[in-house]
């Protein structure tokens, strides 16, 4: 009878010890698979962030007239000052001569031709990039809007700093490491008219921003000529001015459709330009 009842509880413990193998044995439970959009019985929906609207795109600039004309250099242009070669392995490619004053065949360039005063209607100002290439900033010479975004690059594989001047007050001054990714955006004070850039570490290196109050400029390009498109039927002033021979002006009236001419005049002996304008 004890012999019975022993083997009764051995089997019973067997038992019991296979019952956690079977479990383990058994499979998992499938995972029930929910919608991103399923909402548990009884729970609130959650609200979801509306997508911000895109921003329009800028309307095309159509309509007005066009302003062309060439920016001439009397006599003989001064020679230009040599500029030692820097030992900076990124400087390979900069100027070895100051670049001030630019002129070939009797054209000078980067003189930055604009009209004064305020435009009735004025185009969108897309913004301006100043960017920092063979240890030489381009462009040397542009105009901006009042309120338009300055981005500075630096496409060097060094380091730069960009620092804006007015006069000889420094306004900003931005340190921007090798091949920087990323443009640097700095504003322009509300009274500033021309801001002078430079850079500290590579001292040859100048830029000229010229703000004005409406978008209608251009800079003359190698071979002096100018361009300055969609301006508004008109009579306007127009100023030419250069970073070190200083300004001249003309009057022009503009026409819807066509083509008006402005010609300057500059020399290096600072005597007074001739400006002159019409329409062809």
């Amino acid at each position: 009878m004890k012999l019975r009842t022993l083997s009764v509880a051995v089997l019973g413990t067997v038992g019991l010890a296979a019952l956690p193998a079977c479990k383990k044995d058994e499979a998992p439970a499938p995972a029930v698979s929910r919608s991103p959009d399923y909402v548990k019985p009884g729970a609130r929906p959650e609200a979801k962030p509306e997508a911000a609207p895109a921003a329009p795109a800028p309307e095309p600039v159509t309509g007005g007239g066009t302003v062309r004309g060439v920016v001439s250099f009397k006599g003989v242009a001064p020679t230009p000052v040599a500029i030692a070669p820097s030992e900076d392995p990124a400087c390979q490619s900069m100027p070895l001569t100051e670049q001030s004053i630019r002129v070939k065949d009797g054209k000078l360039e980067n003189v930055l031709v604009r009209v004064r005063g305020l435009v009735p209607r004025s185009r969108p100002a897309q913004p301006a990039v100043i960017d920092q290439q063979g240890c030489n900033y381009v462009p040397r010479v542009q105009g901006v809007a009042a309120g338009q975004p300055i981005l500075i690059k630096n496409s060097d594989g060094t380091l730069h700093n960009a620092r804006g001047l007015t006069g000889t007050k420094s306004i900003f001054n931005v340190a921007q490491p090798p091949n920087a990714v990323k443009p640097v955006q700095r504003p322009l004070p509300a009274d500033a008219e021309v801001v002078r850039l430079k850079c500290d570490i590579h001292p040859w290196m100048a830029a000229w921003v010229v703000v004005n109050p409406n978008p209608y400029f251009a800079t003359s390009a190698a071979d002096g000529s100018f361009s300055i498109e969609h301006l508004p039927a008109g009579t306007y002033t127009l100023e030419a001015w250069h970073e070190t021979l200083g300004s001249r002006t003309a009057e022009v009236t503009v026409k819807e459709g066509e083509t008006a001419s402005a010609s300057f005049e500059f020399s290096a002996a600072g005597a007074k330009g001739t400006a002159s304008g019409g329409v062809k």
